[in-house]
Order: structure tokens, then C-alpha cells, then sequence
């Protein structure tokens, strides 16, 4: 016979519950924050530069960009992301000593690359060269504020990375007002890294901890089991699109990669939201993995499917704008990039539904395959977006690029439910201070 004690769950574990739940609320609601001031900084980068610099200067702007891009993938797979799977939500002497190095790396990566690109730039000359020069000279700015991102969220103060970058787009509008007035543009680029720089200072402050260069090597080598394989895993999705990039310059001319980009400023918000969806949601996965490992599949599915259906609304609505707003809002660069709203829209959707099978792999540690999973994808985003604009210009890459999503979406699917079955509730080693 049971007692009422028994058979009455505890106030304090119902208390318990509840808490968890919120503080889960919390650290998303954050998330969604911090993403939204990212989403509108970029989209305010990317328009004002549109509509200063004219379509060909702005394809210029967007080989920076996507270049940027692909460096960002190499420290975020060598730094952040092993960061992120091993040390979110364990104690706070672990966190520092990890973030230490971990921020160093990607300071390390920056200067190294940073270094590459400015003597690059001022080698190549021309209309390309002065931008990746002023590319290089910001690169270890850029880095190391993302780097500050993806630690506040590891560790569940989201509140700083959402002031991080608040900071990071207020310290830009004077930045953007300086630049116009040179008018090239390397003055954006600048402009763009000087920004980072303000909120790269701000995260030492905010973390009370400095990045540590000689701890960098010593980062590496311990994570190396995952770091390499994320750094493929990252430099294949933004090397992928830096080859299309260029690969569309070259079939149909530099002016397509603005209107490309013009198209995916239009769509913005979600891009954003894709390239740093890590921020939040592998961390919070992480923890849904160790306290009940049975619903991490359903988290990544409403993570996914959440992100693909506002897509297509957004789309949606794109779709209604006027052309005399998007004009206004874009320039020139409006009446072709108005064009590929519907398939940028259905790549985004696509991208959107893997990006939560994506994160469940991340978190259950599973990097093979999650290689595998976006080795294959890199293929055919390529593929689609060049044998698309080899067949219908612009307009073909578009189409090609979202049936390429589509179809990559599935694969990871594929992946994670094999990954599912393979993990047997194994018991996470708890972190021991040494």
C-alpha cells in the first residue's frame, strides 16, 4: 500500500521543475535577444553599404564578407565550438579556465589569418585588394568578439552577449557616418571590424578574464578529437559559399554576387539566426542531453521546424513589399534581387529544418557524422548554386542552391536518428578541478 507521500510528487522537486523550465525560457529568450541585435546590425551593415556603394563595389563588400565568413568557421571550429559541446553548464572555475584559451585561440587565428589577408590585399591591388587588406587588419577583432558570444552563452549569461553586441551596432553608426564620407570600400570594412574591436574590449570587461595566446596551441591539441573535424565541418559550409561566390562571379560577372546577397539581406533576420544558432540552441541542447537525453529529439525537431515555418511566412511577406519600399531599402539592387525571393526562401526553410538535426549531432558529440552530413551538403550547395547559374544566370544558382538545402536537410536528418539509436544514455564523466 502507498502513501499519500509516495504517490504525491514533492513540492520541492514540482519547484524544482519549474525553475528548470524557466531558467530554459530564459537562456532561449536571450538567445532570441542577442540574435535579433545581430540580424538587424548586419541587415543596417549590408543596406547602408548597398545603397552608398552601388552594385559592383557591393559585390567587392560581399567577397569580404563571405571570406570573413570562412575565417570565422576556422575559429569557431578550433575555439568555440568544442567550448560549447564540452563545457556548457559546468562549474564556473572550469568555464574560466576553458574560455581563457579558448578566446585566446580565436585571437590567435585571427592575427594569423588577419596577417595572410592584409599582405594578400595589398599584393592584389585593384578594386578586390584594399578590401581584404582592411579585412586583415580587423580579422582578430572580429574573431575574438564572436569568441565572447559563444562564452557567455556556454555558460548561461546570455545577458552579456546580448549587451556585447548592443554595443557592437551602437559603436557602428558613427563608424558607418565616418566611412561614407571616404566612400570606399575598404572605409566600410573598417568600419564593420573598428565596431567589433569596441565590443571585443567590452567582453574582457564583462568576463573579467583575458584571452590567453600561449594557452591557444595547448586548446588545440586537447579538443583536437572534435575541433578538426568541426573546423572541416564549418570551413566546408562558408568555403561553400565562398566558392559559389566566386565561381558566380566568374559564370555570370561580380554584379550577381551584390544581387545575390541583396537577396539574402532580404531574408536577413534568419540568415543570422543560422549562422549563430550555436550560439544558444547546442548549448541548451547539451543540457537537455544530460538531464534527459529522451527528449533531445524532440527539441531538435521544434527547433527546426519553428525556424523553417517563420521562414516561409517571412518569405511570405517579402513577397507583398512593394517595389517603391524596396527601392528605398536597397537601391538598385532591388529589381534583381526581388527575383529570388521564393527560392532563397525555400533554401532558407530547408536550411532552417537541418539546422535542428544539426544541433542534436553537436551536442550528442557525434562530429563523423556530422562531418559526413555537411561534407555532403557543401557538395551540393555548390554544385546546385554553380550548375544552376551554368544553366539560368543568377536566377538558376538561386533555384539550384535551395533544392541543394532541401535535399541536405534530409541527409542530416538521416544522420541524427542513426546518431540517436547509437547513443546508449552513456554517462557524461563529470568535470573534476584538478
Amino acid at each position: 500500500m502507498t502513501t499519500d507521500e509516495e504517490t504525491t510528487p514533492a513540492p520541492a522537486a514540482e519547484a524544482g521543475h519549474r525553475s528548470a523550465k524557466r531558467a530554459i525560457v530564459g537562456r532561449l529568450s536571450w538567445g532570441v535577444a542577442d540574435q535579433a541585435v545581430c540580424s538587424m546590425t548586419n541587415f543596417a551593415v549590408g543596406i547602408y553599404v548597398a545603397r552608398s556603394l552601388g552594385l559592383a563595389a557591393f559585390g567587392v563588400f560581399s567577397l569580404a564578407w563571405v571570406t570573413y565568413g570562412v575565417v570565422l568557421s576556422v575559429s569557431r571550429g578550433l575555439a568555440t565550438d568544442p567550448l560549447v559541446v564540452r563545457f556548457s553548464g559546468v562549474p564556473g572555475w572550469a568555464w574560466r579556465g576553458a574560455a581563457t584559451r579558448s578566446t585566446g585561440t580565436a585571437l590567435a587565428v585571427g592575427g594569423v589569418v588577419g596577417a595572410v589577408s592584409l599582405v594578400v590585399g595589398l599584393g592584389v591591388g585593384g578594386r578586390v585588394g584594399p578590401a581584404f587588406a582592411a579585412l586583415g587588419v580587423v580579422l582578430p577583432a572580429l574573431l575574438l568578439q564572436d569568441a565572447w558570444r559563444f562564452s557567455f552563452f556556454a555558460v548561461g549569461t546570455g545577458r552579456k552577449a546580448f549587451l556585447n553586441d548592443l554595443l557592437a551596432g551602437l559603436a557602428l553608426v558613427p563608424a558607418l557616418l565616418v566611412a561614407a564620407r571616404v566612400d570606399t570600400v575598404a572605409a566600410f570594412v573598417l568600419a564593420w571590424g573598428t565596431a567589433a574591436a569596441v565590443a571585443a574590449g567590452y567582453g574582457c570587461l564583462q568576463s573579467g578574464i583575458r584571452p590567453r595566446l600561449t594557452g591557444a596551441r595547448a586548446w588545440v591539441r586537447e579538443h583536437r578529437d572534435l575541433g578538426y573535424r568541426y573546423l572541416v565541418e564549418n570551413v566546408g559550409v562558408s568555403g561553400a559559399s565562398q566558392l559559389r561566390a566566386y565561381g558566380l562571379g566568374a559564370i555570370v560577372g561580380v554584379s550577381a554576387v551584390g544581387v545575390i546577397r541583396g537577396a539574402e539581406l532580404l531574408l536577413g533576420p534568419f540568415l543570422a539566426v543560422l549562422m549563430g544558432l550555436s550560439l544558444v540552441t547546442v548549448a541548451e541542447a547539451a543540457r537537455v542531453l544530460r538531464r534527459a537525453s529522451h527528449r533531445l529529439a524532440t527539441f531538435c525537431l521544434l527547433l527546426g521546424g519553428g525556424q523553417a515555418v517563420a521562414a516561409l511566412f517571412w518569405g511570405g511577406a517579402l513577397l507583398l513589399v512593394p517595389d517603391r519600399i524596396g527601392e528605398f531599402v536597397l537601391g538598385g539592387v532591388w529589381n534583381a534581387a526581388s527575383e529570388l525571393i521564393v527560392p532563397a526562401t525555400l533554401g532558407v526553410a530547408g536550411a532552417s529544418l537541418g539546422v535542428g538535426a544539426t544541433v542534436g549531432l553537436r551536442a550528442l558529440g557525434a562530429a563523423r557524422r556530422s562531418l559526413r552530413s555537411q561534407l555532403f551538403a557543401s557538395a551540393a550547395y555548390v554544385g546546385g548554386g554553380l550548375g544552376g547559374a551554368a544553366a539560368g544566370g543568377t536566377v538558376g544558382s538561386a533555384w539550384g542552391v535551395a533544392a541543394a538545402t532541401v535535399v541536405s536537410s534530409a541527409v542530416w536528418w538521416l544522420q541524427l536518428r542513426s546518431a540517436l539509436r547509437e547513443h546508449h544514455q552513456k554517462p557524461i564523466p563529470e568535470v573534476r578541478k584538478p
